[in-house]
């Protein structure tokens, strides 16, 4: 019996032509570049790693997200993914981590069996680590965080993975199904092959909306739904530039740093 494995990602702008508009305090998403999340994509490696060592493993890809976000859902089609769903419906805008986790969970149940989850520790444009955790809890299986090493026994039922601590590591074992989140220290992803690229170009990506999933867009999804939301964006303020201070000795440089203290009234 195949292995199916659901990876979560997401369609993010990216971080280096980041804008904020001045006057509403909100990103400025057109023109902007997008691509697939960093951690979502150590997820996605870590699922085709497995692919690779048990050929009969199913990867579906599953995104929340407007129409474009089927570009990378292609994107992931291309490295190797056998899959892939749209979530996309104007009744799930403006969804928080609840109401995004809420969506999701929906499409995994839709998608139907599944032994392993995987998801990227958090998404570079919002970075609230919240969403993995929120969707294990409501397909109601066990989750680990921060998974820096994964293993897997030959029975694809026992999993031991290395999870990444403030102040050192965890060695976890745990049996699917499972929902695991993955940081970038797991692993290096592939690039997209030539031949996946060009069937990816021809595949048909279902979409799935409010309707099809099943959510309720007033009491689970969407903008009304979401108990919270972002109330500004914004760019903090540049520091001024640094003084370097050169001397011929040590003592030298603590005297022009003595004078310049003094000069600024902080000594």
């Amino acid at each position: 019996m195949a292995f199916k494995i659901i990876v979560c990602a997401k369609q993010v702008p990216d971080t280096n032509e980041i804008k904020i508009d001045p006057v509403t305090k909100t990103l400025v998403r057109e023109g902007v570049p997008s691509i697939l999340n960093h951690d979502d994509a150590n997820a996605l490696e870590e699922a085709l790693k497995i692919k690779d060592m048990y050929p009969d493993t199913h990867i579906t890809v599953i995104t929340m997200g407007p129409p474009q976000a089927k570009n990378m859902l292609r994107e992931c089609l291309a490295m190797g993914a056998d899959d892939a769903v749209l979530a996309s419906d104007r009744a799930l805008g403006g969804s928080d981590t609840w109401a995004t986790s809420n969506a999701l969970a929906a499409a995994c149940r839709k998608v139907g069996e599944y032994d392993l989850i995987f998801a990227g520790r958090q998404a570079i444009d919002g970075d609230t680590a919240q969403v993995g955790p929120q969707l294990a809890e409501k397909l109601g299986i066990p989750q680990v965080t921060y998974v820096t090493e994964f293993s897997i026994e030959d029975d694809r039922t026992h999993i031991t993975v290395k999870r990444a601590l403030e102040d050192g590591y965890e060695l976890i074992k745990i049996k699917t199904p499972c929902m695991l989140t993955a940081i970038k220290e797991l692993n290096s992803p592939r690039y997209m092959s030539i031949g996946g690229i060009y069937d990816a170009v021809r595949r048909d990506i279902p979409s799935w909306g409010a309707a099809e999933l099943g959510v309720d867009p007033d009491k689970e999804v969407g903008l009304l739904a979401s108990p919270t939301n972002v109330y500004r964006s914004f760019t903090p303020v540049p520091k001024g530039k640094g003084v370097t201070i050169e001397g011929e000795s040590d003592k030298d440089i603590a005297d022009k740093l003595i004078i310049a203290l003094k000069a600024k009234h902080a000594i």
